[in-house]
C-alpha cells in the first residue's frame, strides 16, 4: 500500500497530482495550522504572458487556527476571479470545456475552507481519472499530538503502508532508516521536466492546473501526471 501525505492547495500545479497519482491513499491533513505565505488559498495562472497570483479571500481570524477552522470571506468575488480565468485564457485550445469545468468548482457553495478546497481536488481528481482513494487526516486514529515524521509513521502504520511517497522537498527532513525499521519503503517523488505549448515559445512553469488543463488534452495530462522518478 502506497502512502502520500500533504497538506490541501487551491488549485495546485500538476506536480500535486502527480503524487496523488503515485499513491494508492491520499491522506489529507485537515488538523494544520494555516499558513498565510503557503499556497492552500492561492495560487498562480498565465496571465498576458506572466504569471500572476489569484487568491481566496478569507474572513479575518486567529493566526492558530487549523485549515479546517478557517472559512472564506464573504467579499470572496467568485464571478470575478471566474471572469480572470476567461479574460485569460479565451484563445487556449480547451478552453470550452475546461472554463465550464473550473466554473462549477469555484461556485461551490460551501464557506469552510478546507472542504472548498477538499472539493476542488476530488473533482479534478475524478475528471483525471485518478483513482487514488482520498482519507481526511483527522479521521485516522492515532495521536494527533505527534509531529512532523512521527505522526507520518504514525499514519503509514495506521493505514499499513509499506510504502511512503513524500515530494522531493522533504529529502531532509526524513530518514529512510526510521521508515525501514517499521517495514515501510521511503520514496521521494521527482517530476521529470513538464513543458507544454502555451501561447508562445516562453513557457512559464509551475502554473496552477488550469493552466495544464487549459493547453493539454485528458490524453496528455495523462502522460504528464506519470513524468515523474521515484528515488
Amino acid at each position: 500500500m502506497k502512502i502520500a501525505i500533504m497538506q490541501p492547495y487551491f488549485f495546485p500545479y500538476i506536480g500535486y497530482f502527480q503524487l496523488i497519482n503515485a499513491s494508492d491513499i491520499f491522506v489529507i491533513y485537515d488538523k494544520i495550522k494555516f499558513t498565510k505565505k503557503g499556497w492552500i488559498n492561492r495560487n498562480r495562472i498565465l496571465q498576458n504572458g506572466v504569471d500572476s497570483i489569484f487568491t481566496v479571500p478569507l474572513k479575518n481570524d486567529s493566526d492558530f487556527l487549523n485549515i479546517d477552522q478557517r472559512y472564506i470571506s464573504s467579499d470572496f468575488n467568485k464571478k470575478k476571479i471566474i471572469n480572470r480565468l476567461k479574460n485569460a485564457y479565451k484563445n487556449a485550445p480547451y478552453f470550452d470545456i475546461t472554463m465550464s469545468f473550473f466554473e462549477d468548482i469555484i461556485v461551490f457553495n460551501e464557506n469552510n475552507l478546507f472542504k472548498y478546497i477538499f472539493n476542488s481536488l476530488l473533482k479534478i481528481c475524478e475528471y483525471l481519472d485518478i483513482k487514488t482513494k482520498f482519507t481526511i487526516s483527522s479521521s485516522i486514529k492515532i495521536d494527533n499530538n505527534l509531529k512532523a515524521e512521527k505522526k507520518v509513521l504514525e499514519i503509514c502504520k495506521a493505514l499499513n503502508a509499506n510504502m511512503y511517497i513524500n515530494a522531493i522537498g522533504g529529502i531532509k527532513l526524513y530518514s529512510k532508516q526510521a521508515f525501514f525499521s517499521e517495514g515501510i519503503d521511503l520514496k521521494f517523488i521527482i517530476s521529470n521536466e513538464i513543458r507544454y505549448r502555451q501561447f508562445n515559445d516562453n513557457f512559464v512553469p509551475s502554473l496552477s492546473i488550469i493552466d495544464t488543463m487549459m493547453f493539454n488534452s485528458k490524453d496528455q495530462i495523462t502522460t504528464l501526471l506519470n513524468k515523474y522518478d521515484l528515488i
